[in-house]
């Protein structure tokens, strides 16, 4: 089995995972991306795996859909392109042989979902759509911060070694705000410069993994002190309290809104 990154459009990722002769690919926003690497790879589309309604994810279903006749899987509470199997929180989906779980994410949009394998070749692996990125998370267009924050906890409690597959190439943008949110923190300053060396190559910096993201992502963090005191000084009349963990992260995203 093979995980590969699919680049569309400006910063998009489509990916894809296949065994050679059959592939799934998840948040198909384009699909002369799609059809060009199946041409390439000789594979077959069996299933897409959608995370939520946006049109940057969905855009390519269709065609797709009828280009292939593949299954298409997407969350149970947003408008999805029809037809489609739907799936919430806690359900399990069967792809290439292994089994994804479905997890309620919202927070980016009201029904988002993420899918986890606990054993894909080895290491478990997430498709987290535009919940979590590599160094941030979503913007809170449908969701609340409390939303946002809870989606995220269920994320971070998930094993170490776990690949999170975004899918924005936002990374750089997002290590330059962290390193504002935490000046002091060495190991952001060390993948901040990984990460600088990928670009500068043509390289992807994802997948991420979650011990990696619980390290450096300040989204992951709002409730260590550090990343507190940096939030209570970015504008003490936002925050009603440092110590309500919703409202520290409310005010954490906001800065982010905001950064330039």
């Amino acid at each position: 089995m093979e995980l590969i990154a699919l680049p569309a459009f400006t910063d998009n990722y489509i990916w894809m995972i296949h065994d050679g002769a059959q592939a799934v690919v998840v948040d198909p926003g384009d699909a002369l991306v799609v059809k060009a690497a199946l041409q390439e790879h000789s594979l077959q589309l069996a299933s897409i795996l959608l995370t939520h309604h946006h049109a940057d994810h969905t855009g390519g279903v269709d065609e797709l859909r009828q280009a292939t006749g593949c299954q298409v899987i997407g969350p149970a509470f947003e408008k999805m392109p029809e037809p489609l199997q739907r799936v919430s929180g806690g359900e399990l989906v069967q792809a290439m042989g292994h089994t994804f779980k479905a997890m309620d994410v919202p927070g980016h949009t009201a029904g988002h979902i993420a899918y986890y394998c606990d054993a894909f070749e080895g290491k478990p692996l997430l498709f987290c759509g535009d919940t979590l990125f590599s160094g941030g998370c979503g913007r809170l267009f449908e969701g609340t911060p409390a939303q946002m924050l809870a989606s995220l906890d269920s994320l971070a409690v998930l094993p170490g070694e776990t690949r999170v597959c975004c899918t924005h190439e936002y990374t750089l943008s997002n290590l330059r705000f962290a390193r504002t949110v935490e000046p002091d923190n060495q190991e952001l300053a060390q993948y901040e410069q990984q990460c600088i060396t990928l670009r500068a190559n043509h390289q992807f910096t994802l997948p991420s993994s979650i011990a990696l993201e619980l390290a450096i992502n300040p989204f992951l963090r709002s409730r260590l002190n550090s990343v507190r005191q940096a939030v209570s000084q970015f504008d003490p009349q936002l925050l009603p309290s440092v110590a309500d963990d919703a409202a520290c992260f409310a005010v954490l995203r906001e800065w982010k809104n905001q950064f330039k």
